[in-house]
């Protein structure tokens, strides 16, 4: 971080003297960057395989990151398959994350004139202070070029303001999790596009120790269990979300209840009664 406070790439240099504080990879910052450099590789791998693919925005999130594409069909589960080998590949490459400042909108506008979503972007600088909105932000328009490490020619690009890491190398552990669709800029009004999920982390210790909390928390889903200890069930004739308590998810409900009404006895709570909707 900067004087103040404001991430940047280990390459840049300041104007002047500055005091400068590091980040390392398994602090939320550090890992913050690993994820959004991860969604550039992924959104490179997706161009690769599906060469029509309009870019969405792609930012790191808790635990992982996303990115959002236009695509003539659904991404199914062998397709993530297929993109996180070609991410792999693109992570063996050690290819450099290089920033690159426009000179104008103009020049913004005439490299993505193929890239509709980022187009929008570069004209309404609204949400640029949305924190999911990774494209655009401050005083400069910049791009972010994936160039081999050999010949330093430019093998993808990307509308970004940063900062990433030095090169994918530096991605050593991440998992593709699931797309699914999703609203451009989350507006209903707006295009539905397909949204792929991913995590990365600093080590693969790391993501193996994430996995497994997920795993976890898939086994002890209360709608899991709830079928398979035969407690409750969901109906298609109420509606999601709405359950029908069994005989023995009748006994745990009025053991809770019971339990709760007690507590608050003892707290010196009164009960009163409001109308029910």
């Amino acid at each position: 971080r900067d004087g103040d406070g404001r991430l940047r790439d280990l390459s840049w240099v300041p104007d002047t003297d500055a005091e400068v504080q590091p980040v390392t990879a398994d602090s939320d910052d550090g890992r913050s960057v690993i994820r959004h450099s991860a969604a550039h590789v992924l959104a490179q791998a997706v161009q690769a395989l599906f060469p029509g693919a309009k870019l969405g925005i792609g930012p790191p999130i808790t635990d992982g990151f996303y990115y959002d594409f236009e695509v003539a069909e659904p991404f199914t589960p062998d397709d993530l398959d297929k993109l996180e080998k070609r991410m792999r590949q693109i992570v063996k490459e050690g290819q450099l994350f290089s920033r690159r400042v426009f000179e104008s909108k103009d020049e913004a506008r005439a490299e993505l004139a193929d890239e509709p979503y980022k187009l929008e972007l570069i004209d309404d600088k609204s949400g640029a202070d949305d924190p999911e909105v990774m494209e655009v932000g401050g005083d400069e328009l910049t791009a972010y070029d994936n160039l081999n490490p050999r010949t330093r020619d430019r093998v993808w690009g990307d509308l970004c303001r940063g900062p990433h890491i030095p090169t994918t190398r530096y991605i050593p552990a991440f998992k593709l999790t699931r797309s699914s669709a999703a609203y451009w800029r989350g507006d209903q009004n707006n295009a539905s596009l397909q949204r792929i999920y991913g995590t990365a982390w600093e080590s693969q210790e790391a993501l193996d120790r994430h996995l497994e909390l997920i795993e976890e928390a898939q086994r002890r889903d209360h709608r899991k269990l709830g079928v398979e200890l035969d407690l409750f069930s969901f109906p298609d004739e109420l509606g999601s979300g709405l359950p029908v308590f069994h005989p023995k998810g009748g006994v745990v409900r009025r053991e809770l209840e019971e339990y709760s009404r007690r507590k608050h006895i003892d707290a010196g709570y009164e009960f009163v009664n409001t109308p029910h909707i």
